[in-house]
């Protein structure tokens, strides 16, 4: 007999003497043999299929940063089953008005938001202000963290973003009455202190679905993403319990390298083609310098103002350094610095070695920066996904950040992401100030007001971007140091500029530096 023929011998008394129970050595025997077994494919065959199983009032995460890296052809999924309504949906932001998850506000799918920018989708602020749909307000870096953690096991964490402010305090409107008043506040946060400093106590988030765009995806549901299309897309992969990736190309397992699978397959259930165009939201291209300045600036005395703080916004960067800036004047900032200066430009969406604008033609809606717009990467550039972005912020691995804002305290509080009666959201500057013991913080901003009042005060009016943060203030008129303890201190003056005119443009007291020096 042979040796084959004896194990299948052996195999069908023991069988027999187990009643089919087979332990496990012989059944790991089966694994190594040669009968067919059925392959794993997690590909569906349609949008429609992929959300099966989506109920109404589930959790769904939504990737996605402006309009880049939205999972498109799952949202028209939704849209085309209106029985899916009272969705808590967990996204960046709420797309625009006829795209991407504002197609489901037109639909009225969605009862809640949790975001971290409403930006100028007037029908998201308008459902929202009119008590049609709530609005859990967080900053950009704690809404990526709290996706990351849902999908880690980790029930909540501390974070030193929002400490001081209506985040922590629970003075955040979630819902309005349809008469316009506050209906229901968010709820006070813990806060604990480690070593001295300050946190705020946050909860992971848990999701029923997430809707994941792709770059490639194969049938295992390994998944790789492009550029900064990655945002929020990875975190969220990984936390729910039915995951969804729309993959613009859906390959053979061992078509993406083992080293640029950026979610492997466990967390994937299913994988459908997607079939929507990719949109870019901003459109911007490559200017020379004197357009590109002019252009920004504006026009007039306003120009001439704006121009003299980002040239002295300029002298901020040193060689070597890493730098992150806010949209407006500080982006122009580095238009103004020399050749001999290599800066490495951070966007907090998720890339490090930002590049300048790309030339007509070559826009590309997977390559955008924080306010939106089509960019390029500087050689040497990497690129990742908004949780380690936020990560490298808030643990201060960024040298410098450039900011504007509305108003600015005297002991440094920084007020930048709200005007009364405006929704816009935190993004992610909540994050950029909350380590300024390593994190340099410079704000750049015209010294008063479109009425002439003082934007440099005593105490802010306006809801906190962050407490004790800012190191330095740049105006047309003047730059101020700021201690946390003491105040501030007028370190330079502008050319013809005065420091009794400083003085009465200027709520704050202020101490003047022995060495006063000219501005530029």
């Amino acid at each position: 007999m042979s040796s084959s023929s004896a194990l299948r011998l052996r195999t069908a008394v023991h069988y027999a003497k187990t009643k089919g129970r087979f332990p496990t050595p012989l059944l790991a025997r089966t694994f190594a043999s040669s009968v067919p077994r059925a392959a794993i494919n997690k590909v569906v065959d349609s949008a429609e299929a992929a959300i099966e199983g989506l109920e109404p009032n589930d959790t769904l995460l939504c990737g996605g940063f402006g309009l880049c890296g939205v999972p498109d052809t799952l949202i028209n999924a939704v849209r085309a089953a209106p029985h899916i309504t009272g969705l808590t949906v967990v996204s960046n932001n709420a797309g625009i008005v006829g795209s991407g998850l504002g197609l489901l506000l037109e639909s009225q799918q969605i009862g809640k938001m949790i975001a971290s920018y409403v930006g100028e989708n007037k029908l998201f602020e308008g459902q929202y202000l009119q008590g049609k749909i709530d609005l859990e307000l967080t900053p950009q870096g704690t809404l990526a963290e709290r996706c990351r953690a849902g999908g880690a096991g980790i029930p909540a964490f501390y974070t030193p973003a929002a400490v001081g402010t209506v985040v922590q305090t629970g003075e955040l409107p979630l819902r309005h009455t349809p008469q316009g008043t506050v209906a229901k506040y968010t709820p006070p946060k813990d806060v604990k202190v480690f070593g001295g400093k300050a946190y705020v106590l946050e909860e992971a988030i848990k999701a029923d679905f997430a809707f994941v765009k792709a770059w490639k995806a194969d049938r295992l549901g390994n998944v790789q993403f492009r550029y900064a299309a990655h945002n929020f897309n990875g975190a969220m992969a990984r936390n729910a319990r039915v995951t969804v990736v729309e993959a613009e190309h859906i390959v053979e397992p061992g078509e993406i390298e083992p080293a640029a699978v950026h979610v492997p397959g466990i967390y994937v259930k299913r994988v459908v083609q997607s079939t929507t165009p990719k949109n870019i939201e901003k459109t911007v291209y490559a200017k020379s310098k004197d357009e590109q300045v002019s252009g920004a600036l504006g026009t007039g005395d306003a120009a001439s103002k704006r121009e003299r703080i980002v040239r002295r916004a300029a002298k901020e960067f040193k060689n070597g350094m890493y730098a992150n800036l806010g949209i407006g004047m500080p982006m122009l900032a580095p238009s103004f610095v020399g050749p001999e200066v290599e800066v490495q430009l951070q966007s907090e969406n998720g890339i490090l070695g930002l590049g300048p604008y790309p030339q007509k033609g070559e826009e590309d809606p997977d390559l955008i920066n924080a306010g939106k717009e089509t960019v390029t990467l500087a050689k040497g550039a990497a690129v990742f996904g908004s949780e380690e972005s936020f990560g490298m912020i808030r643990a201060g691995r960024i040298d410098l950040t450039i900011l504007g804002a509305m108003q600015v305290s005297a002991r440094g509080d920084l007020a930048n992401w709200m005007l009364p009666g405006k929704i816009k959201g935190f993004g992610g500057a909540m994050d950029l100030v909350s380590n300024p013991a390593n994190t340099r913080v410079v704000v750049t901003m015209e010294h008063t007001d479109k009425k002439g009042r003082p934007k440099i005060l005593k105490q802010c009016e306006f809801p906190l971007t962050g407490k004790t943060c800012v190191s330095r203030v740049i105006t047309e008129l003047c730059v101020f140091d700021v201690d946390f303890v003491d105040g501030l201190t007028l370190v330079e003056i502008a050319d013809g500029v005065t420091v009794d005119e400083v003085k009465a443009k200027t709520e704050a007291p202020f101490k003047i530096a022995d060495d006063l020096k000219p501005m530029l």
